[in-house]
Parts: structure tokens; sequence; C-alpha cells
């Protein structure tokens, strides 16, 4: 069977596979291209693709040589460690760094190398794009990634075996993804606020168009509808999720005239920039506003008050991820393609009755 073109050069046919030696050895994940066995053994391109795939005009001489490079390459798959490349293209914060570290561990145990791109470094166009071509990388785990679907897509075409930790976009067909329920958690925290007399309740949301900022605006506004009240466009604001932009849309919701007296926000550091915001008003918290989060990062405890929020797996998100690309680099699909883990609402002092 004759594989399809990528591309011609100098009239020679120039394949690229991320699976190509599997097809002839059972049971044997390989990346090796067609090139990397031609510049190894001295012949054509073309020539190593007839041997492959089992044409008869090829010299038994020159089909022993093609055979013998597989064979090499297969040795050093089967014996060599296997890598994982690991892109957070954010600062390892304690959000980030808890699913990192959690990835770091789980490979270990698993006995799997692991290469970290994180931060500005991990920002680079391109970084996907030139995954199929890294020799000494076998797998991926990509969290958060900021790219487009296509390019996942793209990657997935491949071959390329690799997990997607909190997408930014919806889960994708045939890409193994794990995030957590961010629907259910904030429907959840919203219950809670209501549960507490509060009606006028404020959102600040996180950018629009990411995954989670609509599942978790759309848990928000099923809690309301619940209750009878629909969410105000006045009373929502889209942010990123820092505590400077906390800060400055909680002032803006803060500053209306009737105040809500609830504000419910897309993450503990949005919590945070509007625990700022009502202090520079003087308001006491929970006695004049509440405030709820998401994430439960570290900070949450350590605020005053302490923040209601919404506790997110994170490093189950990690071991489940690394877990699903076991699966894959084994040769099987992973028993679910895309994975939500429940959240827990956690109560403090940052709430309370109307």
């Amino acid at each position: 069977m004759k594989h399809p073109v990528v591309a011609t050069v100098n009239g020679l046919e120039d394949f690229r596979y991320i699976d190509l030696v599997e097809r002839k050895i059972e049971n044997v994940k390989q990346r090796a291209s067609l090139r990397d066995i031609a510049a190894e053994t001295g012949v054509s391109i073309a020539t190593v693709s007839r041997v492959l795939n089992d044409h008869v005009n090829v010299a038994q001489r020159t089909r022993d040589l093609v055979l013998q490079a597989v064979e090499r390459r297969r040795h050093e798959v089967a014996t060599r460690t296997r890598t994982v490349y690991v892109r957070c293209p954010y600062v390892l914060t304690d959000y980030f760094g808890l699913i990192v570290s959690s990835i770091a561990e789980t490979l270990k145990l698993h006995g799997l190398r692991l290469v970290l791109d994180a931060g500005e470094s991990g920002q680079g166009t391109g970084a996907l794009r030139d995954l199929p071509g890294t020799d000494d990388v076998d797998a991926a785990i990509l969290i958060l990634p900021p790219e487009e679907g296509d390019e996942l897509v793209a990657l997935s075409r491949a071959g390329y075996p690799f997990v997607v930790v909190d997408p930014r976009i919806l889960p994708l067909p045939d890409i193994a993804s794990v995030s957590a329920a961010h629907f259910a958690g904030a429907r959840a925290v919203a219950d809670h606020l209501i549960e507490l007399g509060h009606r006028d309740i404020a959102v600040i949301a996180g950018p629009e168009e990411w995954l989670a900022g609509d599942a978790r605006l759309a848990g928000h506004r099923a809690a309301l509808a619940q209750a009878g009240v629909l969410l105000a466009p006045e009373r929502l604001r889209h942010v990123e999720p820092t505590t400077a932009h906390g800060r400055s849309a909680a002032a803006e919701l803060l500053d209306l005239e009737p105040r809500p007296s609830a504000i419910v926000c897309f993450n503990d550091k949005v919590a945070v920039g509007t625990l700022q915001a009502a202090r520079e008003r003087g308001l006491r918290v929970p006695e004049d506003l509440s405030v709820a989060g998401f994430d439960d990062i570290d900070l949450a405890e350590a605020t005053s008050p302490p923040l209601t929020t919404v506790r997110q797996p994170l490093q189950e998100m990690g071991r489940i991820a690394v877990t699903q690309l076991m699966r894959v680099l084994d040769g099987h699909q992973p028993e679910a393609l895309h994975i939500e883990l429940a959240t827990t609402l956690v109560v403090r002092e940052s709430t309370a009755a109307r």
C-alpha cells in the first residue's frame, strides 16, 4: 500500500510519518522518518519507501541494509528511556505549579523522562509543529495550550501522541484531554450564595471564548435562573484572571447603584483583587459584601477573610493526564477521551447571609 505524499523535492517523494516503523514491526512505537533511514543507509528516500512497502524492484543487498537500519532504530527505541515533553506556556504559580509537579512525579513513577518548557520559553510559535520531527521526544502533555484548534488537530492527524490538560477550547475529536467540571463547580458556588439569600450577584468572569470561562459563566447563569434571577449585563465583567484585573473590575461593580450584595469571581486571584477593591471603599467582607473565588489555591486560605471558593483537583488532573498518555504510548485508546474531574465547594468566611 502506498503512503500519502507530503511533498516532492527534486523529483523524489518526501514522506513524513510519525509511526512509520510501527506499520512494519509489531508493537513498536517508532517515529523515524524515511529521510533519517535514507541518510543512515546512503540510499534514496524513494528506495527506503519501496523496501518498507515490500516492492520487488529493490536489490536484496539494499533491502537488507535498510531493514538492518530499521531494526537498529527499533532496538534504540525499545531500550532507551522514553521522554515526554511537558509544555506550560505560563508562569509556574501555585495553580500551574501543582499540575506540573504532579505530572513530573507521575512520569517518574512510570520511568519516563520529562522535558519541561514553561513560562515565556514555552510561548514560542511553532512549538507544536516542530514536535513530530523531534527525535528525542516521544510524546507530549500540553497544559492550557494557546493554539487554535486546527493546530491541535494537525498534530493529532500526524499521529503524534499527546494529552491536553485544562483545554482552552472545546474538546476536539480524537484528542485526549483532562479538565475540571467547571460548570458544576460554578453552579455550586452560585447556589451557595443564593441559599444565603443573595439575589443581586455580580460575576467577574474570565476571558471570553475560554472553555473554562464559558462553562463557569454558564454555571452561574443556571443557578441564578433556577432562582428566578437573570444576570444583568451591567453586573458582568470579563477580565484576564489576575489580581489587578479583578481589582479594576470589582471597582466598577462596587461603584454601581445599587451595589451588588455578592461578587463571584473567575478564580481566587480575581477574588483577591475584589477584596482589595472592597477594602478601598470601606466595605466589610462578608458583612457588606460576599466574595467567592474558584480554584482553592494556597492564597485562598491566606486572605482576610479566607475565601469561599471551589477546589479543583489539580494534582489529580496531572496524574490522570499521564495515565492517559501511557495508554496511548502503549498502543491503546484511552478509556475516555475527555475526562472531567469533580470539583468541591469550600465554604470559608468571605461569604455570609444577606
